[in-house]
């Protein structure tokens, strides 16, 4: 808590314009809120712009928790496709699993499932951190250009396909690559990354990690700047 005052907000006595209104308000007040009842409701606290602490005890459906720069979300239950859609700070936290598009388009912070997710997971992802406890679907990290994903399970066909930029971690098995994407070489320090950070979220994982990069050969530019001429590395 932000302030150290919490608040309910019950959406069995809400409609979704005066509960999202209500929530906006809170948050800009660092108050934070239990939301009780979510009945899988969509676009639940869609665009809060302050650090609060939101928690959302049940299941949610799609566009939650998007277009937000700051609060820190827990859902409690499964959520939707798009959740987390151009997140541009703060976190998000899933305890199940996750629909397709989860966290398409962040720019920054760090979104968690503990489950699976579904297709298209972190698709033009632009900076940020994904990490799905479980496995993840198709075309997982399509047009990413920034950022890291990291998969605990298996992951789907058409991975990284039209990746320009950005790391896929997976520590299961690759169905297949997507298009201008190659298994790059792995370092000692980047798996130790990924041990400490998914132990930020109590996720244990003994893997034979892969790292999934892009190939660059649709790049179609003049001149590329240094950081495109090389294989990104932590």
């Amino acid at each position: 808590m932000i302030n150290g005052l919490m608040k309910q907000l019950d959406l069995t006595q809400l409609d979704l314009r005066n509960f999202n209104s209500k929530l906006k308000n809170f948050a800009k007040d660092g108050i934070s809120v239990s939301v009780l009842h979510p009945q899988a409701k969509h676009n639940l606290a869609v665009g809060i712009l302050n650090q609060c602490q939101i928690s959302i005890e049940g299941s949610v459906g799609y566009y939650c928790c998007s277009f937000s720069d700051g609060p820190n979300f827990i859902i409690n239950g499964n959520s939707g496709w798009g959740l987390g859609s151009n997140l541009m700070n703060g976190s998000i936290v899933v305890k199940k699993n996750a629909g397709a598009s989860v966290a398409c388009s962040m720019r920054n912070g760090q979104v968690c499932v503990y489950g699976n997710a579904g297709a298209r997971a972190g698709i033009a992802m632009k900076g940020g951190q994904l990490i799905i406890g479980g496995n993840s679907g198709y075309l997982t990290g399509y047009m990413m250009q920034k950022g890291k994903i990291i998969i605990c399970g298996d992951v789907g066909d058409a991975v990284a396909d039209s990746m320009y930029e950005g790391i896929i971690y997976v520590g299961g098995k690759i169905s297949s690559l997507g298009n201008d994407a190659e298994i790059g070489k792995i370092t000692t320090k980047e798996i130790d990354y990924i041990k400490k950070t998914l132990q930020n979220y109590n996720i244990n994982k003994n893997a034979d990690w892969k790292k999934i990069i892009s190939s660059k050969k649709l790049y179609n530019y003049d001149a590329l700047e240094p950081l495109e001429k090389t294989k990104l590395t932590i």
